[in-house]
């Protein structure tokens, strides 16, 4: 009986064994999710100067000091949020990055790659333009922080960020050992103390992707006074564009001042 019971838990540890191997080898495939550019994008689309992946940004561009600089959600085609940018922000340049292996980009997706390119738009467009502001989508609201820590933005928005992307796999699949086999965690929490830009949090009321918690735990990060937090009624993690409020949120992200945290 004891042999039986010994060999029943070594098979349950190669089981066991075995799916970590292949969650941690395909993980990257499981984690992003690249999106074609719409027909015609390409119209509006050029090549990101000063990387070695073959990086495609669409832009609107438009003179004077102001610019926006958008990194979108992890399926989204970013080159969508173009027309509305454009009505919503007329007097803004406007700097869309399609990510690694997204929307005509070379390459394959990961965070330190995406992280570099960001950083590469960003000093891009600072070079041409005296205010940037930087507006992060889901799983680039995480490069959105990471680099609003690192340069001189003039506002932050953050649409559906979470704290840490690795803590809330963790949460969903508690019988893996998340923590030490994820490779990009995407924690936002290392980089938002660091952030002095006045900082938008737009939250979705009905967030299935994004945990409430997540949110409200990356807010507490910010120092006293950087970042406040707008709710949007109604809204789903994928719907919450779709709000005549989102856009309304975002102008005023880039023109209010912050207020106490909520």
């Amino acid at each position: 009986m004891r042999k039986l019971l010994l060999a029943l838990l070594g098979f349950v540890l190669v089981v066991y064994g075995v799916l970590c191997a292949g969650l941690y080898s395909k993980q990257r495939t499981l984690m992003y999710y690249p999106q074609p550019a719409a027909p015609g994008a390409e119209a509006s689309m050029r090549a990101l100067d000063g990387t070695d992946a073959g990086i495609r940004i669409s832009v609107r561009d438009a003179d004077g000091p102001d610019a926006l600089v958008y990194f979108g959600g992890n399926a989204e085609d970013v080159s969508r949020n173009l027309p509305g940018f454009t009505d919503a922000f007329p007097t803004h340049a406007i700097y869309l990055l399609h990510y690694r292996g997204y929307g005509g980009s070379a390459g394959e997706p990961t965070e330190a790659g995406l992280a570099k390119d960001a950083l590469a738009l960003f000093d891009l467009v600072q070079r041409k333009h005296g205010r940037v502001t930087v507006i992060g989508r889901s799983l680039g609201s995480g490069l959105a922080v990471r680099v609003a820590s690192q340069r001189n933005v003039a506002r932050l928005v953050l649409v559906t960020p979470y704290d840490s992307l690795q803590d809330i796999a963790a949460d969903l699949y508690p019988w893996m050992p998340v923590r030490w086999l994820l490779i990009d965690k995407y924690e936002s929490w290392r980089y938002a103390s660091k952030v002095s830009a006045p900082t938008l949090l737009v939250e979705a009321e009905h967030d299935e992707v994004i945990p409430r918690a997540s949110t409200r735990k990356l807010l507490s990060r910010f120092r006293q006074g950087v970042a406040r937090l707008e709710v949007i009624a109604g809204a789903g993690h994928n719907s919450i564009a779709q709000s005549d409020r989102y856009l309304e949120l975002l102008r005023g992200g880039l023109q209010q001042a912050p207020h106490a945290r909520e």
